[in-house]
């Protein structure tokens, strides 16, 4: 390898980087890029399996094969052009740069000589042999402890931050927007107010802030004039908002449950619209994300007639050691990972003591062929019509994945994501690159959908004691 435009930065890339994102080679901008040798070999490590791992490692070493055959790419040696999109999303640079592999020794001693001749030891000693050429070279890795291991040795590393959605996971949006007390005094004298043909009261408002306001964002006005309403139409300054119905009454119960605060309330709203076809929760521990998602959807299903069934899924990713292997059918093996829906489930067909056992086996039997627990592994290809499809656990997804789950939706289908940031355990995600925080931005500015954020806990005192204190 020639010596390259030292104006241009040189980021060497970890095997991970690639797995994560196997279109990283594109996100680079006019910068050049440098795999090891080392990182090749790796990537054919793995490409064999059904794994979400082997398939984007597969996609990765067809993206390179296409480029080293590209007919005007000259001499290896001399780096292969790196072909940008011809229309790059918005403010995004298209990629200029080359790509280089490794086509020479470098066997440039660490400063510390660690034992063994592990993967990361050798992606080390490239990058260092290449600083000894360049002046800007960057070793990029998810692995922070290759990111340790390089600054202990003088090295400049990054963790790759493209797939990154925000810089600070406080600016995800929650769903709300709190109104100032001066709302009234401020709005009130240029107000229409009517009722639409459900009988459902609605506000046309002329206002600056509904320029930070995005259609189905939730309105809350505390005080002795208290409002809550949804955001229905915006067009400048001017909002049209619907009132919110209050199932914190009793006789708006949704299979016997009611919300127990203002977040659960306009979480209620979201899940019971016909008009919205995607709804995302977030929260803490116990703040009831999977409990009103269930009675939402049995409420709709068995009730209201407007689903077929109601399907879960999760990812199959574990707090401990793993359990091993699982005999029985699809259902059976997903069952232990299925248990928060489970006892949310229990809580919403327990019976009375004079409830017969007739009774009781008729409800099991009829929730047992509406709810259907499926694999994230069996995903691909299939279409869900007139569903109703919680995907629990949604953090732990990557934003690949999610895409692949919710665009599983076929035509009346409705899809809810359940999760909580705080508790990722999936490796090299974060909460501003979970797949979760991924949609729940992505879907923000579509009518039809709509995301709260619940912050308070309603599980018991203790849970609430523990998520402030541990």
């Amino acid at each position: 390898m020639q010596a390259a435009d030292d104006s241009k930065r040189l980021f060497v890339l970890d095997t991970n980087v690639l797995i994560h994102d196997p279109t990283a080679l594109f996100r680079f901008e006019e910068h050049d890029i440098f795999l090891p040798m080392v990182v090749l070999e790796e990537l054919d490590q793995s490409k064999k399996g059904a794994s979400e791992i082997a398939r984007n490692v597969r996609q990765v070493l067809r993206t390179l094969h296409d480029l080293i055959v590209q007919p005007d790419r000259g001499a290896i040696t001399q780096g292969v052009a790196i072909p940008g999109p011809r229309q790059p999303p918005k403010g995004v640079e298209p990629a200029s740069g080359r790509l280089y592999f490794q086509t020479e020794n470098f066997d440039h001693p660490l400063p510390i000589q660690p034992p063994g001749g592990s993967a990361d030891n050798g992606i080390l000693r490239v990058a260092l042999a290449l600083s000894q050429r360049h002046h800007n070279v960057t070793l990029v890795s998810k692995d922070i402890n290759l990111r340790v291991k390089s600054a202990m040795v003088g090295l400049r590393t990054e963790d790759y931050h493209n797939d990154q959605v925000l810089d600070d996971i406080r600016l995800l949006h929650s769903g709300v927007e709190p109104l100032p007390e001066t709302f009234w005094a401020d709005c009130g004298d240029d107000m229409d107010a009517w009722h639409d043909d459900a009988g459902r009261s609605r506000y046309r408002v002329n206002t600056p802030m509904a320029h930070d306001w995005t259609v189905n964002t939730f309105l809350s006005l505390g005080g002795e004039r208290a409002f809550e309403a949804i955001v229905r139409e915006l067009n400048g300054p001017q909002a049209v908002l619907e009132i919110t119905p209050d199932f914190r009454n009793p006789q708006h119960a949704i299979w016997g449950i009611n919300a127990r605060n203002t977040e659960q309330n306009f979480a209620l709203h979201l899940l019971m619209d016909p008009t919205i076809d995607f709804v995302s929760l977030t929260g803490i521990a116990g703040s009831g994300k999977t409990l009103l998602a269930l009675a939402a959807g049995l409420q709709q299903t068995l009730d209201n007639r407007q689903y077929q069934e109601i399907i879960l899924t999760r990812e199959a990713v574990a707090v401990g050691n793993d359990i091993g292997f699982l005999p029985g059918t699809e259902e059976e093996k997903m069952t232990p990972w299925m248990g928060a829906l489970m006892d949310n489930l229990e809580v919403l067909t327990q019976h009375t003591d004079n409830t017969s056992s007739w009774s009781r086996a008729a409800t099991n039997d009829l929730l047992h062929h509406r709810i259907k627990i499926r694999s994230l592994n069996f995903m691909r290809g299939r279409t869900f019509n007139q569903r109703y499809i919680i995907i629990d656990e949604a953090q732990n997804l990557t934003a690949k994945q999610l895409k692949t789950l919710i665009t599983r939706a076929g035509r009346g289908s409705k899809v809810v994501c359940l999760g909580n940031l705080a508790q990722i355990d999936t490796p090299y995600l974060s909460e501003t690159t979970s797949g979760l925080t991924y949609v729940v931005d992505r879907f923000r500015h579509w009518a039809h959908s709509g995301h709260i954020t619940l912050r308070r806990g309603e599980r018991s005192r203790l849970v609430d004691f523990a998520n402030d204190a541990l």
